[in-house]
């Protein structure tokens, strides 16, 4: 599989505004060797997204986990954009540890594209995990959270 993340990056950042807001930063977005993706997303440290601890919000965590999840479906699935849709369905989030400064979002597709692709093929709508581990920039594990997607067809 062949990724261009720089194409993946700015896709996202168009279709995801509040992803510019909170000023996101795509550190990697590539294959992995057993034919998944795998995306890196940093929010860096700013007193605009710190909550009441001076540590990155809650909310701006969540979204960071979603929005690499959403990069790993479009790196993984980008190519299907026109016959299906893309969705998260739901999500489940675990703050473990408080974080502090700048965090990065690591996600991984949990299911082989291909079987997810031939649901789609075979005209079910499949539904798929992204793992999520949330870490300080030293490698602290934060918080954990899986996004369940879909890719609805048009």
């Amino acid at each position: 599989m062949s990724i261009d993340s720089r194409q993946v990056a700015a896709g996202m950042l168009e279709a995801v505004p509040f992803a510019r807001t909170l000023g996101f930063e795509f550190v990697e977005i590539a294959p992995e060797a057993d034919g998944g993706v795998r995306a890196v997303v940093r929010l860096p440290d700013s007193p605009a997204t710190h909550n009441h601890v001076a540590g990155p919000h809650a909310g701006a965590m969540f979204t960071l986990g979603e929005t690499a999840s959403g990069a790993v479906v479009l790196a993984a699935f980008g190519h299907l954009l026109d016959r299906a849709v893309p969705l998260a369905v739901r999500a489940d989030i675990a703050y473990r540890k408080l974080a502090r400064g700048a965090v990065l979002a690591t996600a991984r597709l949990a299911r082989p594209a291909r079987e997810v692709t031939a649901e789609l093929e075979a005209g079910r709508r499949p539904e798929f995990p992204v793992v999520v581990e949330i870490a300080t920039e030293d490698g602290t594990p934060t918080s954990e959270m899986t996004v369940i997607w879909t890719l609805r067809p048009q």
